[in-house]
């Protein structure tokens, strides 16, 4: 049978359908999206991490306020390594090597008497007192979080009045913690939010969208690229040099400005699928903007995704181009890639990461030679389940949401001489003498496109080889 039955869910058998283990039909799935059971060390973030920690706090060039007792607001702060080149805003206009949403954390710092009595007029101040000190803020992205959401704080009215105030927009996004089963919830949650809140100030400053003058035919975006460690490198000059040229990312080292014009573009290419795609289907329907499913990771991929969108513009000599620049990458990273590879060939890995980068490191992996023995994710519906389970041969374990239990029994089952995985499980995993990589953040990326894919190599290398596992499995 598929399903299985691990020994540290005997008592609570409601996990079970969470995990399978890959048939050779390929028919079964196991359940997601759904509710973690009660008493179940989840690893889940919250619907408010997955709007403010992913989606929306890659803006570089706005102020980034959490309604909410600090302490949400801190474990946001600098926890991902979405990084930009953001503005000094004690002095506009001169770029520095770090952007803003990297160095400040906003907060109202929501107190029990604030609970009681409101904190709309708290909100309020510290907008103006965050514009007041950063002036060259753009705008601002408000978020709430349980305790605001609960009492119910108005905070699309402070966000108008502020607005009104200082002359700039100001984005209030509502995605409470409690309002869906994951992070993933937040993603869906801004993605609808923003692209309302963008059509409205559009439609009454018509001066923010692209002029027809200077648009191109060949306009894109890149939908769910969030810069982690500087993704974006390897991947947007591909795109220029094939005579693309890219608007804007959303959200990875983006300007508000850029992100005003995102119905400007003539296709937006989607990377992340499961945290994006809302706002490239909202936008295909109100401006019939088209979009394409793309992943940037590994060589496969990335030269799919390259001859996928000259093809969609249907120029013989861009789609030339694309051919040339494959190629000229090709020869690139091969000599460094091939030593790898012959390192690398045969290693077991396991990955376990948010929803879609699983079934898009799957195929990457392929690209070093590496076996894929199992994989996990925090937020994966079902159509990242069904293409994970298309992408890996039978036999391999799934498992959908796991608690720190079912990852000590995963390592003890397929015995991974890798773990592709985030900073908090990495420390469990390691005792068992199992090398990890993180893979939230990268350890040293950037780790798409091409010459990415060198550094992921690379890193995994390191980890693989090091001789300390040796040392520890001994003593384990």
């Amino acid at each position: 049978m598929p399903v299985v039955q691990l020994k540290c869910n005997l008592c609570i058998p409601e996990r079970n359908k969470h995990t399978i283990v890959v048939d050779e039909d390929k028919s079964t799935l196991p359940k997601c999206n759904a509710p973690t059971v009660p008493g179940d060390l989840t690893e889940r973030g919250c619907a408010y991490a997955g709007a403010r920690g992913v989606v929306g706090g890659p803006v570089v060039d706005v102020i980034q306020m959490v309604h909410a007792p600090v302490g949400c607001a801190y474990y946001t702060w600098g926890s991902r390594r979405h990084l930009g080149d953001g503005y000094n805003w004690a002095m506009p206009g001169v770029l520095e090597n770090e952007a803003n949403h990297r160095r400040h954390c906003y907060c109202t710092d929501m107190q029990e008497k604030d609970v009681v009595f409101g904190g709309m007029d708290k909100l309020k101040k510290a907008l103006l007192d965050a514009f007041e000190i950063n002036k060259g803020a753009k705008g601002a992205f408000i978020y709430t979080t349980c305790t605001t959401a609960l009492i119910g704080d108005d905070v699309g009215l402070v966000a108008k009045e502020v607005s009104k105030e200082v002359g700039k927009p100001v984005f209030a996004c509502s995605a409470p913690g409690f309002c869906g089963v994951s992070q993933s919830k937040g993603h869906h949650e801004f993605n609808f939010q923003f692209y309302k809140w963008l059509m409205k100030l559009r439609e009454e400053h018509p001066e923010v969208c692209l002029k027809e003058e200077d648009k191109t035919p060949y306009d894109i975006n890149l939908i769910g690229e969030y810069n982690i460690d500087w993704d974006l490198l390897p991947v947007k000059p591909l795109f220029e040099k094939i005579g693309i040229r890219v608007l804007t990312a959303f959200t990875g080292n983006a300007y508000l400005d850029d992100l005003l014009r995102l119905p400007d573009a003539k296709l937006n290419v989607v990377h992340c699928q499961r945290s994006a795609t809302y706002i490239a289907e909202l936008i295909k329907q109100g401006f019939d903007v088209p979009y394409s499913r793309v992943s940037f990771f590994g060589i496969q991929q990335t030269a799919k995704a390259l001859r996928e969108t000259a093809a969609f513009f249907g120029d013989e000599a861009m789609m030339k181009k694309a051919e040339e620049v494959i190629q000229e990458e090709l020869d690139a990273v091969t000599p460094a890639l091939d030593w790898y590879r012959e390192r690398l060939k045969g290693k077991k890995l396991a990955i376990y990461v948010g929803g879609p980068r699983v079934w898009h490191w799957i195929k990457a992996m392929e690209d070093l030679g590496m076996e894929v023995v199992a994989c996990l994710t925090t937020f994966g519906h079902t159509d990242d389940y069904q293409k994970i389970v298309e992408r890996v041969k039978p036999g391999t374990l799934v498992i959908d949401n796991p608690n720190e239990f079912e990852i000590e029994e995963m390592i003890e089952k397929t015995q991974p001489d890798l773990f592709l995985t985030g900073l908090k499980e990495k420390y469990l995993v390691r005792k068992f003498g199992v090398a990890t990589l993180n893979s939230h953040s990268y350890e040293c990326g950037p780790y798409s496109g091409f010459r990415g894919l060198v550094n992921f190599a690379r890193d995994i290398y390191q980890a693989v080889a090091a001789p300390v596992w040796k040392i520890a499995q001994e003593e384990f």
